[in-house]
């Protein structure tokens, strides 16, 4: 395929930039990956480029404690690993500049970009907030790298995608009620899910409690979520599985009032693996919303895809 270089040599420094190089069919020109790049599963025997400067084991509140400390020095999360980026001799290097805490930013990509010499790759920096700009970020990867060759067999990526979407939303019924939820992205302080997140519970037939379409996850209280007294109660902290979101979300079983909310008392409240779906901003985004609809309108998708693996009762 004639693409702008003849034979592109790519490094993924974010998970969801590894899942849209797969997605456009760039898989086979990846020649290296984040420490957290892990899908496609092929992707792990490629090089790690990236490394976390902080003990990333422990509780949540733990986590938190040392991230903010990096951060209140004016220190970097994450690492970039020169010597492996030099070898590597990458074309392109897809990094974002949206959250400094989930991956590596753009700034400490630029800074080792300029301390390589004779090293000039494209540098894509991808920041989306919703789903408009996960499929622009998919138009703008595939012309970066592929350029025309690549148009017709991407925009092909984008409508299949859509199109789950579209399906989703049609298999919940019109009169279908549409449950209250509250989407957990972190549990020691609270965080309630934003950016993407609420579009896509609204897509599912719900109602979201907190956070913003497109806009940054908020910190919320727990007398907050006690107020609100969802239908449903989501779990999916960030770069979390399922059995680690399980033990992150088991202190808050023994807050006060607890037992007494809405969610608790009907057994809807649920884990999920927010470190392969919700907290991605890639193509997998479309099994995230349907991930949600199964749990909010078990009825739409039966039997359920993903129960089990993307998402458990708590």
């Amino acid at each position: 395929m004639d693409y702008p270089h003849p034979t592109p040599r790519i490094v993924s420094l974010l998970p969801s930039a590894t899942e849209i190089l797969a997605v456009l069919g760039l898989g086979a020109y990846q020649v290296g990956r984040s420490h957290e790049c892990d899908y496609p599963p092929e992707v792990v025997n490629l090089p790690i480029c990236t490394a976390p400067q902080f003990n990333p084991e422990g509780t949540s509140g733990e986590i938190h404690d040392r991230v903010t400390d990096l951060l209140t020095r004016a220190l970097g999360v994450y690492r970039v690993e020169l010597e492996q980026l030099a070898a590597l001799q990458p074309t392109h290097i897809l990094t974002q500049a949206q959250c400094d805490v989930c991956a590596v930013s753009l700034a400490d990509v630029e800074a080792a970009v300029a301390s390589l010499t004779g090293l000039q790759p494209q540098i894509i920096s991808l920041q989306p907030n919703c789903l408009a700009e996960l499929w622009a970020d998919l138009e703008r990867v595939s012309d970066a790298i592929g350029g025309s060759a690549l148009r017709s067999s991407t925009a092909a990526a984008i409508a299949a995608l859509q199109a789950r979407i579209k399906r989703c939303q049609g298999a919940i019924a019109p009169a279908a009620p549409r449950p209250r939820v509250a989407c957990i992205e972190w549990t020691d302080p609270l965080m309630a899910a934003g950016n993407w997140v609420p579009e896509l519970v609204t897509l599912a037939g719900a109602t979201v409690c907190f956070g913003q379409a497109g806009v940054h996850s908020p910190w919320i209280q727990w007398a907050d979520l006690v107020t609100a007294d969802p239908d449903l109660i989501l779990f999916m902290p960030c770069g979390y599985d399922l059995p680690r979101t399980r033990a992150a979300a088991q202190p808050l079983t023994q807050q006060p009032q607890w037992s007494a909310l809405k969610a608790v008392q009907t057994g809807q409240v649920y884990v999920t693996d927010g470190n392969q779906y919700f907290n991605r901003p890639g193509p997998r985004l479309v099994e995230s919303l349907e991930i949600l609809v199964e749990i909010c309108h078990p009825e739409a998708i039966a039997p359920p895809q993903n129960a089990g693996t993307g998402w458990q009762p708590l």
